[in-house]
């Protein structure tokens, strides 16, 4: 199990470092917490942690992004908050992301939880103060 608590948003960087290294293998996770909580956020200081120098922005109506990372490799960032049912995610191809081997990074994963493969990383994130973040992770 995971587990930080970030008191700022300058010390996401450093949150991101230690959430990669505590899940080396790992390239499925699924983000959970209320509207405003910071998954977005923290998907972008990830991506940056990564290497990726795109533009990273949630993808609330595309449902996907792709960044690219230094090493030419992909990160694929979902967001499923309007999503309606889970054959939109099958229509847009989710299967072939999910098990491409590059990072999937998902937010408002309840929406298609049927669909999640068994082998995630689930990340919480919850707000501890305004400015604060208690962010846990594990591996299911």
């Amino acid at each position: 199990m995971f587990s930080i608590q970030v008191d700022s948003i300058n010390e996401l960087g450093d949150a991101a470092q230690q959430l990669l290294k505590a899940f080396p293998n790992e390239r499925i996770f699924a983000f959970y917490g209320k509207m405003g909580a910071g998954k977005t956020t923290f998907i972008k200081t990830i991506c940056r942690t990564l290497g990726s120098k795109d533009n990273i922005t949630s993808p609330t109506f595309a449902l996907v992004n792709e960044y690219n990372t230094d090493s030419d490799s992909s990160i694929f960032h979902f967001d499923f908050y309007r999503i309606k049912n889970s054959e939109e995610a099958m229509d847009i191809g989710f299967d072939d992301y999910v098990f491409s081997g590059n990072y999937c990074f998902m937010e408002w994963p309840e929406k298609i939880e049927e669909l999640l493969p068994s082998d995630i990383v689930e990340v919480t994130i919850e707000e501890v103060t305004p400015n604060s973040r208690l962010i846990r992770a594990n591996k299911i």
